[in-house]
């Protein structure tokens, strides 16, 4: 389908910079503030949905390789992995904290909270798109009687 009007289109344009930004934020700052992986993933699916909804499939998988996509999501799971091997290997058990705690209330004061948000927040916000996309495959009115 074509997608939706030039002032849509526009729009989108215009603010899916700052939603990603903010599903970012929430990405970052999650050990601070509520938020975290699963909600700024959502953010960042949230984004890449509204470009599929204002411009369409066809006009949407143009400039996003589904290839590249599908990727990423996959490799969330071994990213995730790694760290917690990382964890084995360094402190002893899965998932322990190797890195510096830092400074309390600061970006950097998670120790691995702040990668394995990050991980996740990918991981999330690929897999919600790539539902949607594969629902957008469907056609609705296919075999229906007429």
């Amino acid at each position: 389908k074509p997608g939706m009007t030039v002032i849509i289109k526009t729009v989108v344009r215009i603010i899916v910079g700052l939603v990603f930004l903010y599903g970012f934020y929430i990405i970052l700052h999650g050990h601070l503030s509520p938020g975290g992986g699963f909600g700024g993933g959502v953010v960042l699916a949230l984004g890449l949905l509204s470009v599929l909804l204002a411009y369409g499939r066809d006009d949407t998988l143009k400039w996003l390789r589904r290839g590249l996509v599908r990727n990423l999501e996959n490799a969330g799971p071994l990213l995730f992995l790694g760290v917690g091997l990382i964890g084995m290997a360094w402190g002893g058990a899965f998932l322990a904290n190797v890195l510096s705690k830092g400074k309390l209330f600061a970006l950097l004061s998670s120790g691995i909270i702040l990668p394995l948000n990050i991980v996740i927040g990918v991981k999330v916000g690929l897999s919600l798109f790539l539902v949607v996309l594969a629902l957008a495959e469907f056609d609705l009115n296919e075999g229906a009687d007429e």
